[in-house]
């Protein structure tokens, strides 16, 4: 089943989200960059207001390829009581030391590699990110200008990236300026998350969460757990 992530960056957002139903509260500025990180006692007041109702993920900002400065920035960010921690591999030619350097974070941290789809193709990483214990891997886009990820990657190809991360038990989400209309076309392959932001603003990524936006992408996508009955008028996605 697909869940829903959607991307907050603050507690009058994250209200938004816990009661829109998403399955995945995902703490990150989009002011700072493809992977902006929300600022750690912001990150800890969100897990506090959340209180375990949803699982929280945060993102550890835009960082170069430098394993010193990212196992850091990971315990930080674990410290602040999230379930999962975004990391971004920039660049093709570091990302294999990169991951072999974070093995000891991933025995005590559910660490998801985000990797993008303008960038490089991180297909051959997979088996390594499943070897150093790595709990999944999302596909986005650093530079939102370049494209929507459906645009620079094939249905069939990420079709074929998800089967082979899900065959080596890593978790599989997409995300990269999707929007709501392309739900029913993602939905069939079966990732285990689709991760939105702009989407679900009142205008561009930086702007305020939309209540009803996010409630045409609850509605649009299949239920992961109980929810109160819903306000039909929010059904429709187009």
């Amino acid at each position: 089943m697909t869940g829903l992530l959607a991307s907050i960056c603050s507690v009058e957002e994250a209200d938004i989200a816990l009661h829109s139903y998403v399955d995945i509260i995902d703490c990150k500025d989009p002011t700072r960059g493809a992977l902006g990180a929300l600022d750690l006692d912001l990150i800890a007041s969100i897990v506090d207001f959340v209180n375990g109702e949803r699982p929280v993920s945060a993102t550890i900002g835009d960082l170069p390829a430098d394993p010193k400065r990212i196992r850091h920035a990971v315990r930080n960010t674990a410290d602040c009581g999230v379930d999962y921690i975004k990391l971004g591999l920039f660049e093709e030619t570091t990302a294999a030391p990169c991951i072999m350097a974070l093995k000891e974070e991933c025995k005590h941290n559910q660490l998801i590699a985000v990797c993008f789809a303008d960038l490089f193709d991180p297909m051959p990483l997979l088996p390594l990110l499943s070897t150093q214990g790595f709990h999944g891997i999302m596909i986005d886009t650093a530079e939102k200008k370049s494209g929507r990820l459906t645009e620079l990657w094939s249905l069939t190809h990420l079709a074929r990236f998800i089967d082979q991360a899900q065959l080596l038990g890593l978790v599989c989400g997409l995300a990269g300026r999707l929007t709501l209309d392309a739900i029913p076309s993602l939905l069939p392959l079966q990732a285990d998350y689709l991760g939105f932001r702009s989407a679900l603003c009142v205008s561009d990524r930086t702007s305020q969460l939309d209540h009803r936006a996010v409630m045409r992408a609850r509605n649009a996508m299949p239920f992961g757990f109980d929810v109160p009955s819903i306000n039909t008028a929010f059904v429709a996605v187009h």
